[in-house]
């Protein structure tokens, strides 16, 4: 690596910050993330890292013997039988019959990304070899999640005798019941939680069944759907299916993009098979040979290589947008479409619906601000309702509210004296626990979630009691003080001069990055704020300045509204400590570096 090579940050560096950090503008704490030296400089010797990429992986408990799959993820070595699934062979086999003789196949998805993806691999390897599958989305505000037991039975009467659940189906007991009354045989591919009792279906494929070794237990529904397709090929090979007839196998590597969006976008930890198969899958989306994927970069004006970044903020949005606003199926038959021109006014549809989306989401986002805002502030929950709420964004606006107040948040939609909720929670606060609690007390008419997320369904006049119960749990919970900001963990600290693109660089071959895998992040002390100003959709950029008058461009996205972007717009030539992730910068030919600013601080020395 050329260029300054950047210091590392110390613990006496840190005691010597703390002032500033007390006086973080987003009130967290900042915390050098510990790592063993030894093991760090035994890293850089072998692999030829820099000090601290070394360091990084050190404090992410990548060892010696590890380094390698994690600096070269190879699907080689992460790939699992697929038959070590319980269910997985009956599966394969079933559809694999239903190929050979030419019974309809009908795929039920979920409205989310990971559902989308799911819907569009199978469906693309169906018409691979010759069997073409009808996909049915739910519309979210008219049946919710899941399958009901009318859409199971237009699709028996539309001629399905199969129909294949992806990302959905775990819990659906009366809706598979009602499959199995009418001959449709069901089989599902999910990855949410199961509890001890399974509905009927000919088979049900999930990693976090509770008769599961759990190995498997952190893949999304399409890293799930993936392996399906594997076992499948499988399957038709052995029945002989290509066999003097010409027909090539499909080529499941090609369809690795769809995998690593939806894993991306499903936010499940890219460690083990998932970092596997979605490094290789960010190889296959950059060819652009997707003609879905292609056409909505077009949308995003990508004009580089795509890589996780794009996949969570720019794609990942507009392919939920349409079971958020618009046609819930719109994302599915995208991705799976292999028509350039139907692409593109697929593409375009789901564009239009994300600006859409994001004009409805800015509208909730300021009425459930201004709620929070008069709730007590010693609540340990925020519970805001609004009666011309679009349901479609509540879940996003929940997340808003969390990162903004700094507590966990409901946001409940209403509509002719019901509402519909959804929740997002802090670490060490279990929502999906006490929502299924209030459930159970009858407080809900519908409940549930993990730890992080809950969504519900409540009756207006129980509203004022569902937020009494919810704060007594969450108080209970936080050990009946207030919620401490979660910490920012920092990997480093660097000068202005040390932020350069071969860093950057250094950084990229950590990745992906996302859940399980977070981009390391570093401090800047010291940095005087240069030419503040408001750009985009409410982002504030800046540049840096060091005190040997080196210099960087930073910026801090969404920011104008609070106290980060304030603070920088008004902080002109003055000194600040900023921490923030370091990324390459490719602008008009040029390859720069770029501070993507998360929190900051004003500079306590003055």
């Amino acid at each position: 690596m050329t260029g300054p090579v950047p210091d590392l940050v110390t613990e006496d560096d840190l005691l010597t910050a703390e002032p500033a950090a007390t006086l973080s503008v987003r009130g967290r704490r900042w915390r050098l993330l510990p790592a063993d030296e030894r093991v760090s400089r035994a890293l850089g010797q072998r692999h030829g890292l820099p000090e601290v990429v070394a360091r990084i992986l050190a404090a992410r408990g990548v060892g010696l013997e590890e380094a390698e799959a994690h600096l070269n993820p190879s699907l080689r070595t992460a790939m699992p039988d697929p038959s070590s699934l319980r269910d997985m062979d009956k599966a394969a086999d079933r559809i694999a019959r239903a190929v050979i003789e030419g019974e309809p196949i009908a795929i039920f998805g979920d409205y989310d990304v990971d559902g989308a993806t799911s819907a569009a691999l199978l469906r693309r390897f169906l018409k691979a070899v010759g069997s073409d599958a009808r996909i049915y989305i739910p519309d979210r505000l008219a049946e919710g999640y899941g399958p009901n037991s009318d859409a199971l039975r237009l699709l028996k009467e539309e001629g399905a005798r199969l129909v294949v659940l992806v990302d959905c189906g775990t819990t659906a007991h009366e809706p598979l019941e009602a499959a199995a009354a009418m001959g449709l045989d069901a089989v599902v591919i999910d990855h949410h939680t199961a509890e001890a009792r399974l509905p009927p279906a000919l088979a049900l494929v999930n990693p976090n069944r509770l008769d599961e070794t759990g190995a498997l237990r952190q893949l999304a529904a399409c890293g799930v759907t993936f392996l399906l397709l594997v076992a499948l090929n499988r399957a038709l090979r052995r029945l002989g299916f290509y066999d003097g007839t010409g027909r090539a196998e499909p080529d499941l590597l090609a369809l690795l993009d769809l995998v690593a969006l939806g894993t991306i976008c499903d936010v499940v930890p890219l460690v083990g098979l998932n970092r596997a198969l979605v490094a290789q899958g960010l190889k296959m989306m950059a060819r652009r040979s997707n003609a879905g994927l292609a056409a909505l970069a077009d949308c995003c004006r990508i004009d580089r290589k795509m890589d996780a970044y794009h996949a969570a903020f720019l794609l990942g949005p507009r392919i939920n947008a349409g079971g958020r606003i618009g046609r819930a199926d719109l994302g599915a038959l995208l991705l799976s479409t292999d028509d350039p021109l139907e692409a593109a006014e697929i593409a375009g549809r789901l564009d239009a619906h994300n600006q859409d989306r994001k004009e409805v989401e800015a509208a909730v986002l300021a009425d459930a601000i201004l709620q929070a805002e008069a709730a007590p502030k010693d609540d340990p929950i925020l519970l805001v309702a609004g009666a011309n709420w679009h349901p479609g964004v509540i879940g996003i606006v929940a997340g808003r509210l969390k990162e903004r107040f700094n507590r966990p948040a409901c946001v409940v939609a209403m509509e002719n004296g019901i509402g519909k909720g959804s929740g997002r929670s802090m670490p060490g606060i279990d929502l999906g626990g006490a929502v299924i609690e209030a459930r159970r007390s009858g407080l809900l008419l519908t409940g549930g979630g993990h730890p992080m997320a809950a969504g519900f369904t409540v009756a207006e006049e129980r509203l004022a009691d569902l937020r009494a119960f919810l704060r007594d749990r969450i108080a209970t919970a936080a050990g009946g003080g207030p919620i401490a900001a979660p910490d920012m963990d920092l990997d480093g600290t660097l000068s202005v001069a040390g932020a350069t693109p071969d860093l950057a660089n250094w950084i990229g071959r950590l990745g992906p990055f996302g859940a399980g895998n977070p981009e390391p992040r570093f401090l800047i002390k010291g940095a005087r704020i240069i030419q503040p100003r408001i750009v985009g959709e409410r982002h504030v950029s800046c540049f840096l300045q060091g005190a040997d008058g080196a210099r960087l461009r930073a910026i801090a996205f969404r920011a104008m509204d609070d106290d980060l972007g304030h603070g920088l717009l008004t902080a002109q030539g003055t000194p600040w400590t900023l921490v923030g992730i370091v990324r390459r910068d490719e602008w008009n030919g040029q390859v720069r570096c770029q501070l993507h600013i998360e929190d900051a601080s004003p500079d306590w020395r003055g």
